[in-house]
């Protein structure tokens, strides 16, 4: 009679000990890690079933070397200019006017155009530039 048990030898990683190092990390870098509240405006916007985009309609003026003004790429004078404005203002507020303006036009020509444009309740003027190997410093 045998009663001893054949035991077996166990191999193998103990990962108790693996386990409770992970976990100490984990509190550590809880317990030291800074929270920053962004500050923010928390809007509910309302919803649609069937949104229309809306396309602004800008107007774009081009002046020329010559100090001549362009609307739709047809010429205009000062006078064509402003009832133009005043159309699209009353059509729709938001009108943007953009000012292509070579870089050699009369300084004088631009102004006018934006003063025209103010005058007939334009209140967004914006101009168009090139970004490149031309710029001047």
């Amino acid at each position: 009679m045998n009663f001893r048990t054949k035991q077996t030898l166990r191999t193998g990683i103990n990962i108790a000990s693996l386990v409770d190092m992970l976990f100490i990390l984990l509190i550590f870098f809880v317990v030291t890690s800074t929270f920053v509240e962004q500050p923010s405006i928390r809007l509910d916007l309302p919803s649609t079933r069937h949104a229309d985009t809306t396309k602004l309609e800008d107007l774009i003026v081009t002046i020329d070397k010559e100090g001549e003004m362009f609307l739709k790429q047809k010429p205009v004078t000062a006078w064509e200019l402003g009832e133009a404005f005043r159309e699209a203002v009353r059509k729709r507020k938001e009108t943007i006017l953009i000012l292509r303006a070579d870089k050699d036009a009369n300084y004088g020509s631009v102004v006018a155009v934006m003063d025209i444009a103010r005058g007939a309740g334009l209140k967004r003027i914006t101009a168009l530039t090139t970004s490149g190997p031309g710029q001047q410093e």
